[in-house]
């Protein structure tokens, strides 16, 4: 069978985000757990400190739980359709065979490895990491002691576990519904009946490399949300964990600065490697006709920067919006919670590295396409 453990174990993008999201759940929800657990003995004093860390906890966990966990499932119908259009000669051999549709799909559980492994990670790294957390969360003269649940463990990786396995059973079935016909001839794209080529408008015509760029941002649209993904995680994930050392503690301020620059750079590598190998026949043709690097460059990832930006600003906004609502509604009962007002250097400075690290990275892709070699894209056809 084509699917194997293997093809499993590259799919790094799902396993860094469910890591991610179980590691932030984990200590949220033990904590949780384990502070409820002692809510007979607090003191009327400390109740409304209480009341807010248990909010924090809830509220984290739903937040970052729930967002992560939509992205994983964007990433898994992303390498879902990645392998079923890279393997569409060998699925149609094995349909023209007599397999169906159903038989081949069930193959693809071994995608939900991918996710056992992260969550699984996600919860050893939470285990270790919650003293380090509970000494930030605890109250004064609060004794919360470190339990473990199996409940969490069952919730946080087993089930996510057999969903994302079933969903992908589910979409591989849907991604292979397909004429067995078009798949011999290697045809990722499905025919519409409905769809007609509309004509090009008079005074509407674009340069070839504009064009170009266009049909690149069209014919791959789910990269340009992870590009705007991986730049609003660094967005936000820097200006919060700056913000949180006034908020709360050192360690949990850079905890979410490492978590964010993680998911940024993977998923950047993700679809920056993805756009590469999806163009570099493009590319190719392109540099025989005479296209310098950074016109072959430009015609792959310029339509992408508007995304990039967009994902920025949303990221800055987000941010922001996230810590006000902690501030002025989960902890607006504690006293000595500091006002938060929106840090205009940090955002600069985050702003500044960006762009410089945007830059590095479209300079060093750009480099990597230069040196596609004309000469080993026409051997392989």
């Amino acid at each position: 069978m084509v699917i194997s453990f293997k093809d499993a174990l590259k799919l790094f993008g799902i396993m860094i985000v469910a890591f991610c999201a179980v590691f932030v759940c984990t200590f949220f929800l033990n904590f949780y757990m384990d502070a409820i657990a002692i809510k007979d003995t607090v003191a009327d004093a400390q109740q409304p400190l209480y009341d807010a860390q248990l909010a924090t906890a809830k509220f984290t966990s739903a937040i970052s739980g729930g967002f992560l966990g939509l992205i994983a499932i964007v990433m898994v119908v992303f390498y879902i359709k990645l392998y079923v259009d890279g393997h569409m000669r060998q699925l149609g051999i094995l349909k023209a065979m007599g397999w169906s549709d159903a038989k081949i799909a069930l193959r693809f559980w071994v995608f939900g490895l991918s996710v056992f492994i992260g969550t699984a990670l996600g919860f050893v790294a939470g285990h270790i990491a919650m003293p380090f957390i509970y000494e930030g969360l605890t109250i004064d003269t609060l004794n919360i002691e470190i339990h473990f649940h199996v409940i969490l463990l069952i919730l946080l990786v087993f089930v996510p576990t057999v969903v994302y396995s079933l969903f992908s059973c589910g979409y591989a079935y849907l991604a292979l519904r397909r004429p067995v016909n078009d798949m011999l001839k290697g045809r990722t794209e499905r025919k519409s009946k409905k769809c007609k080529e509309k004509p090009a408008k008079a005074g509407k015509e674009h340069s070839f490399l504009v064009e170009t760029c266009f049909k690149t941002l069209g014919s791959k649209k789910l990269l340009a949300f992870f590009v705007a993904f991986a730049c609003f995680c660094f967005s936000a994930m820097v200006q919060m964990g700056a913000s949180m050392k006034q908020l709360s503690t050192e360690t949990m301020g850079l905890m979410i600065l490492i978590i964010g620059i993680v998911l940024a750079v993977t998923t950047m590598f993700m679809a920056v490697t993805s756009l590469i190998r999806n163009n570099v026949k493009t590319v190719s043709m392109m540099k025989v006709f005479g296209y310098s690097a950074k016109e072959c460059a430009l015609s792959v990832f310029g339509g992408y920067i508007p995304f990039a930006l967009l994902g920025f600003a949303v990221g800055t906004g987000y941010q922001y919006g996230l810590l006000s609502l902690m501030v002025n509604i989960v902890y607006k009962d504690v006293d000595m919670v500091p006002d938060y007002n929106f840090n205009v250097p940090v955002f600069f400075i985050t702003l500044a590295c960006f762009v410089v690290l945007y830059t590095a990275v479209m300079a060093a892709y750009s480099f990597k396409l230069s040196k596609v070699s004309v000469k080993e894209v026409m051997l392989e056809n």
